[in-house]
């Protein structure tokens, strides 16, 4: 399953994009987050639905200087491959 995430909030400058990486590789999901010009952060992720589901969660927390407002949720049938949108 493939997850494109829009996380909104204070997510630029605060490591949100290396936590996001490390959070996918210790959950078996592959991910590949992006800065945004409007200061969001998008991720497009695959994994198993159950491994995605704990991956978003762990977004919603954010690193500790992160302050996450809004995660937005799109699934989609899976690609094989986080760098092809």
């Amino acid at each position: 399953m493939r997850a494109e995430i829009l996380v909104s909030g204070r997510v630029q400058g605060v490591g949100f994009r290396r936590f996001a990486r490390n959070a996918g590789e210790r959950l078996g999901v592959k991910s590949n987050p992006i800065n945004l010009r409007d200061g969001r952060v998008f991720v497009i992720a695959e994994g198993k639905p159950e491994a995605l589901e704990l991956f978003i969660k762990e977004l919603r927390k954010g690193p500790m200087f992160a302050h996450v407002e809004n995660v937005d949720v799109t699934y989609r049938e899976a690609l094989g491959n986080v760098y092809d949108m």
